[in-house]
């Protein structure tokens, strides 16, 4: 496959794959991704939803309600989205924090609903003390900016306890009264601690978790040993399984790096899909053409 070089790999974006900062980096060569290669989809564990194998993240470097995907503009943005689509990535992992759902939403104009999966979170605060919100309100705020009647998924967002069951009931018990009404369809969590992760491969209340894996320990919430056998238990219990931090929120972006992560999540990370909040075009491609590789496709 053709190969562009390093000096056009950093104009294609001021920043890469999973929030990478190019300056500095020995990021090598990237493929050019062929016209006719797919993303395919998959069984996200037993939740009954099906996605894309990889989903568009939008939170790279994401708080106060914007992240660098944002940052970029809505233009930017939506050409980044409309391509991911044309790839075959249906899946887009939003979250409030990002302010990304106005720009999913934007970018997904004129396209059939059922065809694409939306994912976003919610910042949350013990038993929603700190900020008393209703979740319905949440909830419906969340669908007029995506413009859509349901979500697929809500996930409470970077959660850091173990003892979340317990602490996020407000938030818990109004996604299950969401999930009743139909308006939501799965739920779960995005993990920030090795306990948080272990409570959620066990909790009836999850659906989906979200996990950080890569083959270098880097941001993870243990060793690789260590949550891929947690991973383990989640995918036994039917969670659906997303892995997050594929690349080390872009620690590790060389050429070799990208691959042995690649390689990692696909054969050993125990999880259903990745989420890779990739900044350009030429590293979505990048991307895909390697998650696709080791795919068998």
């Amino acid at each position: 496959m053709k190969r562009i070089s390093r000096r056009k790999f950093i104009l294609a974006g001021t920043a890469g794959l999973a929030g990478l900062s190019v300056a500095g980096k020995g990021l090598g060569s990237m493929y050019s991704l062929a016209n006719d290669v797919m993303v395919d989809s998959v069984k996200l564990g037993n939740s009954g939803l099906t996605v894309s194998r990889i989903a568009m993240g939008t939170g790279t470097t994401g708080y106060n309600r914007a992240s660098n995907q944002t940052r970029q503009g809505m233009d930017s943005f939506v050409r980044l989205a409309r391509h991911a689509y044309e790839r075959g990535v249906r899946f887009y992992d939003m979250a409030d924090m990002y302010g990304s759902m106005p720009f999913v939403a934007e970018s997904l104009k004129g396209l059939p609903r059922e065809n694409v999966t939306l994912l976003t979170k919610v910042w949350t605060y013990a038993d929603g003390s700190e900020r008393n919100e209703p979740v319905s309100q949440l909830v419906d705020r969340f669908r007029q900016e995506l413009n859509t009647d349901y979500i697929d998924v809500i996930l409470l967002h970077c959660l850091q306890q173990g003892n979340w069951n317990e602490t996020r009931t407000h938030y818990t018990d109004g996604l299950s009264k969401a999930k009743q009404d139909g308006i939501v369809k799965k739920v779960g969590i995005s993990c920030h601690n090795i306990d948080a992760l272990a409570t959620a491969a066990e909790s009836p209340w999850v659906d989906i978790i979200m996990a950080r894996i890569n083959p270098f320990g880097t941001l993870m919430d243990g060793t690789p040993d260590e949550i891929k056998a947690i991973l383990a238990k989640a995918v036994q219990n039917g969670k659906g399984v997303i892995g997050m931090k594929i690349f080390g929120e872009g620690k590790h972006v060389t050429d070799q790096e990208r691959e042995q992560s690649i390689q990692f999540a696909m054969t050993q990370g125990n999880i259903h899909c990745m989420t890779l909040g990739c900044e350009a075009i030429a590293h979505m491609d990048d991307a895909i053409e390697r998650v696709m590789r080791h795919a068998g496709h």
